[in-house]
């Protein structure tokens, strides 16, 4: 009989009971509770695919051991103790274990004398591949998938939150029923009138989730509903929305605090903000804006986590203008650009149709002077603004240049309204940003800045009142 580990507690520990639960769950006990880190072994898979001329790396947008590192980042996140780490070239991925018979039992022996916990695969593993490696290495695996939604587990704050790792959870957990766990190769025996050999415990699991995944999406769907209630209000004052996207850990969190002044939870992680949080911040001429904070972008995102936090990154969807946040220090910040664009497409934010985006080069603090002094000549005014959210250089450019980007699209006029309309004088500070204000003893003369969403309903509104000359 196999001795009981603590990674037998700690599945308990965190609701495994549920039918057809397969990962460590993190997000109910919390990290800091645990006695001691987890002891795990990670391994970073280089896949290559060859052809007479070369051999490819099939994730080759990075060097591996970039990624590797990544990978170590992502493990921090939770608190995992890796006791031994690694990139393997595998040039003839195995369908039952994708890694060779010799790799396999390197790692068994790695698993035995470590006393290690958990194998962690940075790279997506079929059902039957982490089946098999369990058994094999007598320990739990987690692919990377299964790695990200622990972070997200465990770093979801609001109800909103939660429902979206969840959801995200039990859609992945779904099609992970096919386990060495016993219980599902028994069959439940059948009512007579249904005919047949009765319903199989695996398909009584699916459907148990299935209903689960039902339940959230119909309560995320409230959470649509709550949130497109509040856009619509926002629509109806002149406050213009700005929404920091990027790579997780660029600083967009950091970013976020400088500019709004608060003391939103940031700090050197990976994926450190989940929840999305919104401020209103005043811009150097005195015009108020919404900025948004989001979610931090990852390579190989599952895709149905991003469908889960579709809710939350509507914000994006909505925004008047994006900020595009890079830690320009990383050296693969073109690799994870480039991630973060291709997440923004599927989100449907396409940079032709969609709104703007200026990109914010963050961490200049960390580069060498001479190579952050080219970057600053390089630049430009147009092009990306260059800072640090740390030390506050370069905020005042990029609150300035947010503040000419929403001001291009406004309309200057100039109104007369009598003083018998004093309602209407009340609705032009509603719509409309007042400049210079005369009061006279017909009438209040006023030169307001009126925003693009406005500038319909303010013609409809005062359209009689607008000075023509």
């Amino acid at each position: 009989m196999k001795p009981k580990s603590r990674a037998d507690d700690f599945s308990k520990s965190n609701g495994a009971e549920e039918p057809g639960q397969t990962s460590l769950r993190l997000k109910d006990t919390g990290v800091d509770r645990l006695p001691q880190p987890f002891r795990a072994v990670l391994l970073e898979p280089v896949l290559h695919i060859r052809s007479e001329a070369a051999s490819h790396d099939l994730r080759g947008n990075r060097s591996p051991e970039a990624r590797l590192q990544e990978a170590v980042g992502l493990s921090a996140a939770i608190n995992l103790n890796i006791v031994h780490s690694g990139v393997v070239k595998v040039n003839s991925p195995k369908p039952a274990t994708l890694f060779g018979e010799g790799k396999v039992a390197e790692l068994a022996g790695i698993v035995a004398s470590e006393e290690i916990d958990l194998v962690v695969v940075d790279h997506p593993l079929s059902p039957v591949q982490q089946r098999n490696l369990e058994r094999r290495l007598k320990t739990k695996v987690i692919d990377r998938t299964g790695l990200i939604l622990e972070i997200f587990g465990d770093r979801a704050r609001t109800k909103e939150g939660r429902l979206q790792v969840d959801l995200a959870h039990l859609t992945w957990q779904k099609s992970r029923l096919v386990r060495s766990w016993t219980h599902l190769e028994r069959q439940r025996g059948g009512a007579g009138f249904m005919g047949g050999p009765g319903e199989t415990q695996i398909e009584a699991d699916r459907r148990q989730i299935q209903d689960r995944i039902i339940a959230l999406q119909k309560q995320l769907e409230s959470v649509r509903r709550t949130r497109d209630l509040h856009r619509k209000k926002r629509k109806k004052i002149p406050q213009p929305v700005v929404a920091l996207v990027g790579y997780t850990n660029a600083g967009k969190s950091t970013l976020f605090n400088r500019l709004t002044e608060s003391d939103v939870f940031a700090k050197d992680l990976l994926f450190a903000t989940l929840d999305p949080t919104l401020r209103k911040i005043t811009l150097p001429h005195g015009r108020e804006v919404i900025l948004s904070d989001t979610v931090g972008f990852i390579s190989d995102l599952p895709t149905h986590l991003v469908a889960a936090f579709r809710a939350t990154l509507e914000e994006v969807l909505e925004a008047d203008l994006i900020l595009h946040v890079r830690d320009i220090s990383h050296p693969d910040t073109d690799a994870q650009a480039e991630d973060v664009k291709k997440t923004l497409n599927d989100l449907g934010v396409d940079a032709q149709t969609g709104a703007p985006i200026i990109e914010v080069w963050n961490k200049i603090d960390c580069l060498d002077p001479a190579y952050r002094d080219k970057l600053l000549s390089d630049a430009g005014s147009e092009g990306p603004v260059a800072l640090s959210a740390l030390t506050g250089a370069g905020i005042d450019q990029l609150s300035t240049r947010i503040d000419a980007f929403i001001a291009q699209h406004d309309d200057v006029l100039s109104v007369r309204i009598p003083v018998e309309e004093g309602a209407l004088l009340a609705k032009l500070y509603q719509m409309a940003e007042v400049l210079e204000r005369t009061d006279a003893e017909d009438c209040v003369s006023a030169e307001v800045r009126v925003s693009d969403k406005q500038r319909g309903p303010f013609r409809d509104t005062f359209g009689a009142f607008i000075d023509k000359g």
